[in-house]
């Protein structure tokens, strides 16, 4: 399988892809044999890889598609002529539990808090009759110990899926599928974050118009001021400046 081409933000190569290519990608990965990484960026995760080598290793792997999820980093991608749209993890998980239900698909649900992974995919399957669910895991929240990790690591492989969604939150999520990619049998894991909230009914999302004018995070932040509020002002602060100084330095101006 052909993998899109990729341009580079800050220290990261973003995917050049929109929605609609990235669910055709996906849905072609099981038959094509190839195994996949999914991970969706915004501008705190740029920052927090500029910061952190593992996470930045991860993102720019070869089999990885490090999608845009913010729109700066879409903005960022057109003012360099490359093509894609923006491509978040709420919207392409139901695109593409809608459209493999043809294909027989089967998906497991690992993360979020205790029943949130359950809830999540009891609520798809009445959305999408037909889904098949081969299995659901809310893992602890502390470290594991090697023995367990080896046992969750079997667990979802003696469920077969072909998609295993994650929830962990970024990055641990993003450096969980980096470390297990090579132990899981899956043909994509997907680093989706908030999608296990806002479709288990656990937040609510943005207007349509915020999340395609780039405010949705706006709208995050009045609903998780605590949680958020450091990651909007002096993150998105420290994204402007990396960026200004890859601009001066005219490193992004060719695709990798």
């Amino acid at each position: 399988m052909e993998l899109p081409s990729r341009y580079r933000v800050i220290e990261t190569r973003i995917a050049a892809v929109d929605l609609d290519d990235a669910v055709r990608l996906f849905l072609d990965a099981p038959a094509s044999g190839d195994r996949l990484r999914a991970h969706f960026c915004t501008t705190h995760t740029l920052v927090e890889a500029s910061d952190n080598p593992r996470l930045r290793e991860a993102l720019n792997h070869e089999h990885a598609i490090a999608a845009p999820d913010g729109m700066p980093l879409v903005w960022v991608g057109r003012a360099m002529r490359q093509p894609g749209g923006r491509v978040c993890g709420p919207d392409l998980m139901p695109l593409l539990i809608d459209r493999a239900r043809g294909q027989g698909a089967r998906h497991f649900f690992y993360g979020g808090a205790p029943g949130v992974a359950k809830t999540l995919a009891s609520r798809l399957t009445e959305r999408f009759p037909g889904l098949i669910v081969a299995g659901t895991h809310s893992p602890p929240f502390r470290r594991l110990t090697v023995d367990e990790d080896e046992a969750e690591v079997d667990l979802i492989n003696a469920a077969r899926p072909d998609y295993v969604w994650v929830g962990l939150g970024s990055p641990k999520q993003d450096l969980w599928i980096a470390d297990h990619r090579s132990k899981l049998d899956a043909a994509v894991l997907f680093a989706v974050g908030a999608a296990f909230d806002f479709h288990s009914g656990g937040l609510s999302r943005a207007p349509r118009w915020m999340q395609r004018t780039g405010t949705e995070w706006l709208f995050r932040l009045l609903a998780e001021p605590r949680r958020l509020a450091k990651r909007y002002t002096v993150t998105n602060t420290r994204f402007a400046v990396l960026l200004a100084g890859q601009i001066l330095r005219r490193r992004p101006v060719r695709p990798d």
